[in-house]
């Protein structure tokens, strides 16, 4: 891995993760301003090999993680490709690019970067049978005798529980999480979008060179869609555990790469969708 900034990439002192405004509350017909804490959107440029590829809107900070993470699940990397530098917006100051652009050099072991037409979605997964067997293709399914405990999956949202602090702060913030074996947790990560935030964790393994985490589990605050399942399935989890629903591509995509997916996981229950051979204890 070359040079890169750690932690939230860039100068992490001038990024501005919640702003505060003072709207008019209204209780029982009368309106009142107080002053509030909402969290900061702002796009985020993409390039990979000097490729501009997407462009997502996103909570300010850990970006280099955010494009790691993101070039991982998109199978830029290949099989044996890595990454070797992230800075922001190579082609000049970052100032003046907003620290809202990162590039990404990879050592070439992918296939070429080409652009994705309009923005990522922060929060919607795409479909369709298609996107499946692209998936299929290119990602082995998981190792038949990998498992996940049970007390892992139903202890996950306690684990995370009072680390949310975008969340504590705003309300209005997404949460990821990897969890090892052991159901402790090794990383936690808060963006607007679900997506960004569980990019934002595999990124932070990715770059430290602690992936794939032998039985762990990627835990996420909202649905389970698609490319969730894509995200966890490129980082070789072993589990995606959520509290709320998966879609029903999830759930075949799930089958296919052979990971235990679990829905509305709270309050000391879950429901398995896929894998449940591989749940054990």
């Amino acid at each position: 891995m070359g040079p890169y900034t750690p932690g939230m990439g860039g100068r992490p002192t001038e990024r501005v993760l919640a702003a505060r405004i003072e709207p008019d509350v209204v209780t029982g017909g009368r309106p009142a301003r107080r002053p509030e804490e909402v969290l900061v959107e702002e796009p985020l440029e993409l390039r990979v090999d000097d490729v501009l590829v997407a462009t997502t809107m996103r909570t300010p900070g850990h970006d280099f993680e955010l494009a790691a993470g993101w070039t991982l699940a998109e199978g830029l990397l290949g099989p044996v490709g890595r990454i070797t530098d992230i800075r922001y917006c190579a082609t000049g100051p970052a100032v003046d690019t907003g620290f809202n652009t990162v590039s990404v050099t990879t050592s070439g072991g992918g296939p070429v970067a080409t652009p994705r037409l309009g923005t990522v979605s922060s929060s919607c997964g795409v479909c369709g049978t298609e996107a499946v067997a692209a998936l299929v293709d290119r990602m082995a399914p998981l190792p038949a005798d990998t498992t996940v405990r049970v007390a892992t999956l139903l202890g996950a949202p306690d684990a995370v529980a009072g680390r949310q602090d975008l969340f504590e702060a705003t309300g209005g913030s997404h949460a990821a999480a990897m969890l090892d074996a052991d159901g402790q947790v090794l990383v936690v990560r808060e963006d607007i979008g679900r997506h960004n935030a569980a990019d934002k964790v595999v990124g932070r393994l990715l770059l430290d060179g602690r992936l794939p985490v032998a039985g762990s589990t990627l835990w996420i605050s909202g649905r389970a869609s698609f490319e969730m399942v894509q995200k966890a399935w490129a980082a070789g989890c072993t589990a995606l555990v959520s509290v709320s629903a998966p879609s029903s591509l999830a759930v075949a995509t799930a089958e296919r790469a052979g990971l235990v997916l679990a829905g509305f996981t709270r309050s000391g229950r879950t429901t398995v969708y896929a894998g449940l051979e591989r749940v054990v204890g």
